[in-house]
């Protein structure tokens, strides 16, 4: 079994689109593929990029999928 990470996630949908979505840099981005998680404002509800992300997957993945595979990558 191959196991998901957020890079395989962002780059699934397209780091420049989650960029765009989420309105930040794709250099923003990038830092989330390189630390795999997103940020801690997404686990305080500060944020919903996952659900964006998710959105923007086409039904690919949830947002408590995409939460998931992050925290999985914290504990790591």
């Amino acid at each position: 079994m191959n196991l998901i990470t957020l890079g395989d996630v962002i780059k699934g949908v397209r780091v420049s689109v989650v960029a765009d979505i989420c309105g930040l840099t794709p250099k923003a981005v990038y830092k989330w593929i390189e630390r795999g998680s997103l940020p801690r404002t997404e686990f305080t509800g500060e944020t919903d990029y996952a659900g964006k992300i998710a959105k923007a997957s086409g039904g690919k993945y949830s947002a408590a999928e995409i939460r998931r595979i992050s925290k999985q990558q914290i504990a790591a």
